[in-house]
């Protein structure tokens, strides 16, 4: 596998577009497109959150019921959750928009909004957006990133990346972008994430691979503890490549989740990094568990702990409030044979050894923990599973990015 430059638009046949509707905000892009030449097949995760957006319900339609997908429009600044039968009607005034000008069915047209909840998109903007951005549409990886840009919201950074891989001879590529800062917990982490392959490789195949692999990279990200009314990953695959179809499990298709995993999880870890607020990503990785879903409740629980976050800020080993959020996560363990470690760039740090204090330097944990990449490995002896969760510090900005997050 080769890690390669590039997003949405590494794939053959991928083309994208941004463009500036002033949906709500000003002086910047906050529409993107992302067009396939060619119809794909198409797979995706949603909300597990009983109020599902309108974009929601209409992707799930398009992904379940019909056999191919070749756009996705997307917006940020509004949500369209929460909205009624009049948002999601603007879902299919949106894809009849894209419809008429790329010359494709409608119900080939997936959307995507984020932002606030409760509020009516303009329609008209959304409308002459799509408008604005199929003339635009590049196959370049310059216009991968600039749809990259335009899915912000309070996001920092733009999140892309873009492997490589050999199936039958052939090169495919895999390549993806996402957006995702706040309102972010497991269980499809306001996070959306759009993947994009020349592969070829059935719809059904399609679906197993995606739905298979959330569960260990997109599922396993909290910032807040809030799931989202919006999430949403989905995953075109068009056939470029020219590989011999996957239509089922075996060498070819491990290949291809090899490198879906990758993407998954290097965008998981820029939605964690950048949490609102943030200053840096914390990992938490459980070994030693007697089950997987033993080790993947430790790990979000401890991911999760408010206590834990604001140690982690502080620079602080605080290795009690881990101990703790791993003794209430509902998993039976014993904590008198638990060792835990803090790792970075700066260095890898006993701190516990069989539920007590290795008597450890707490200035050289503080040098370890003053990185912008933070992990805390626990050991809890009692088995072979394994599982990492992703998170990040709690900081003052959070509750001010909040505070103020409609105005």
């Amino acid at each position: 596998m080769e890690i390669i430059t590039g997003g949405v638009t590494a794939a053959k046949g991928f083309k994208a577009a941004a463009t500036a509707a002033e949906i709500k905000y000003k002086g910047r892009t906050d529409m993107a497109m992302v067009y396939s030449e060619v119809p794909c097949v198409a797979a995706g995760t949603f909300t597990t959150n009983v109020v599902k957006a309108a974009p929601v319900k209409w992707d799930q339609d398009v992904v379940y019921n019909h056999p191919s997908a070749q756009a996705v429009i997307c917006n940020s600044g509004i949500a369209n959750a929460c909205t009624g039968a009049e948002g999601y009607g603007y879902c299919k005034a949106t894809a009849d928009a894209a419809s008429e000008i790329l010359g494709i069915p409608a119900d080939s047209v997936l959307v995507a909004s984020t932002g606030v909840i409760g509020m009516q998109i303009p329609i008209d903007r959304i409308v002459n957006g799509v408008k604005a951005m199929a003339p635009k549409l590049d196959g370049s990886l310059e216009a991968g990133t600039e749809a990259a840009k335009a899915i912000m919201t309070t996001d920092t950074v733009k999140k892309e990346v873009a492997v490589q891989i050999e199936i039958g001879g052939k090169t495919v590529t895999v390549g993806g972008m996402c957006k995702g800062s706040g309102m972010i917990h497991p269980n499809m982490c306001t996070m959306l994430g759009f993947v994009t392959t020349d592969a070829a490789i059935s719809k059904e195949m399609l679906q197993k691979a995606l739905s298979a692999n959330i569960k260990d990279t997109f599922n396993m990200v909290s910032v807040d503890g809030d799931t989202s009314t919006n999430d949403t990953v989905l995953l075109l695959a068009n056939g470029l490549a020219g590989n011999p179809e996957i239509t089922e499990e075996g060498a070819d298709f491990h290949k291809f989740m090899e490198a879906l995993n990758y993407i998954n999880t290097c965008l998981s870890k820029k939605i964690a990094g950048d949490g609102e607020g943030a200053t840096a990503l914390f990992e938490v990785k459980i070994i030693g568990a007697k089950t997987k879903e033993d080790a993947v409740t430790l790990s979000k629980s401890v991911v999760t702990s408010s206590l834990t976050k604001a140690a982690i800020y502080g620079h602080d080993a605080n290795w009690g409030r881990i101990l703790c959020a791993m003794g209430y996560s509902g998993v039976q363990f014993d904590p008198e044979k638990v060792d835990l470690y803090f790792e970075s760039r700066a260095g890898k740090l006993k701190i516990i050894e069989n539920g007590v204090s290795t008597g450890y330097d707490e200035k050289e944990a503080t040098r370890i923990l003053s990185e912008d990449e933070v992990t805390a490995i626990a050991d809890v002896k009692m088995g072979d599973a394994t599982a990492t969760a992703w998170g990040c510090d709690l900081t003052y900005d959070y509750v001010k990015i909040n505070a103020d997050y409609r105005s």
